[in-house]
């Protein structure tokens, strides 16, 4: 009997263990991780896709036709400006030349025979030997003579011009590019020779499509973006055009490029973001919010008769914000947000709420989720 009610205590003392400890964890609370929800700036943004524009670009085409004799430069050279690029066979406009100077000295020859006969008349003249008409006439000859040879003048130097032109120069310095003729080619003033653009100084031409053309304005910043994300240079808007284009219903909108270097070529695609504004918002981390058929829901931890508990809230979220959702509807500033062992509570479920480890509510918010078009 004495062992019996031995045992007897012995195990009602340890069934009563358990229920003391349970209820001493209830009454403590699951330990959660929450943060204090404040307004930051928002950024409204979308990426597109440009195409880096040299503004010193020109294209190398000539003047006259002709065969191509000779190309001086390779793809990559760099030029100074006037440097002989390609030279085009001259022959006919160089005897065209020659033609004319000869022509021009037996012009000269007759304007000096005149002269002579217009200074004998006058001498004729003078002593009574020549009649006043006879000298007016050879004034005339004398002058028309000069004329000619005048006219001689200005058709050569028109002629020597013309005679420049095959000799195809750089109009500005710069590197040369694909030169896709070869000796021998014949060519036109409609053949393309090669181009020639002045490195690192770019602008970047941005098709952005009609529908958001309102949120357009001169001055908007620009971001150009490596690949992995990161902002490379930040630009700002520059020229935005009063036409849409008729072919990408998109609106052309410019930015200067001022970065430098190799890593920027003319007409390559880079990829940008355009930050139309920036208001305050509420934006949650990500892993605090749960999606239960297509609604999204939230612990927030309040307090009240029972102590500290969680409460499930719905909310909407707009656009990404790296790692965060825009909150549109549902939370407030100074809500303390849960964020972490969303999955172990539910609602009403007692917590004990800390601070979490790393996170930052207030300073500014990265840009904007992605949205746009090429």
């Amino acid at each position: 009997m004495v062992a019996a009610a031995a045992t007897a205590a012995s195990c009602g003392g340890s069934s009563q263990a358990p229920q003391d400890a349970a209820a001493g964890g209830a009454a403590q609370g699951l330990p959660v991780e929450v943060v204090t929800l404040a307004e930051k700036p928002i950024e409204r943004s979308a990426e597109f896709i440009g195409t880096v524009k040299s503004r010193k670009s020109t294209t190398i085409q000539p003047q006259v036709d002709g065969i191509l004799t000779g190309i001086l430069v390779k793809s990559g050279d760099r030029v100074a400006a006037g440097a002989v690029l390609f030279t085009i066979d001259a022959t006919s406009q160089q005897a065209a030349v020659a033609s004319l100077e000869s022509m021009r000295a037996a012009r000269e020859a007759d304007a000096a025979y005149a002269r002579q006969q217009a200074q004998r008349a006058k001498t004729l003249f003078d002593v009574g030997a020549m009649s006043q008409q006879e000298l007016e006439q050879a004034q005339t000859q004398q002058k028309t003579a000069e004329a000619q040879v005048q006219a001689s003048d200005a058709q050569i130097r028109q002629q020597q011009t013309q005679l420049g032109y095959y000799r195809v120069v750089a109009p500005t310095a710069g590197v040369v590019g694909d030169i896709p003729v070869r000796q021998g080619d014949r060519v036109t003033p409609a053949t393309v020779l090669t181009n020639v653009d002045e490195a690192g100084n770019f602008e970047i031409y941005i098709g952005v499509p009609v529908q958001q053309a309102s949120n357009l304005k001169l001055g908007l910043p620009v971001r150009v973006l490596a690949d992995d994300g990161s902002t490379i240079a930040t630009e700002k808007v520059s020229f935005i055009a009063p036409s849409v284009d008729d072919t990408t219903q998109t609106i052309l909108v410019k930015t200067p490029l001022a970065t430098s270097g190799a890593r920027f070529r003319t007409d390559q695609f880079v990829r940008v973001q355009i930050v139309f504004d920036t208001k305050p918002g509420l934006t949650i981390p990500v892993v605090s919010v749960t999606r239960i058929n297509g609604q999204y829901f939230a612990f927030v931890v309040e307090k009240g008769a029972q102590g500290t508990v969680a409460r499930q809230r719905a909310v909407n979220v707009g656009q990404t914000v790296g790692n965060e959702y825009v909150a549109t509807s549902g939370l407030k500033v100074g809500d303390q947000l849960i964020v972490s062992g969303v999955q172990k509570v539910g609602d009403g479920a007692p917590v004990t709420p800390m601070p979490a480890r790393g996170a930052a509510m207030a300073g500014p918010a990265p840009a904007a989720g992605r949205a746009g078009g090429a």
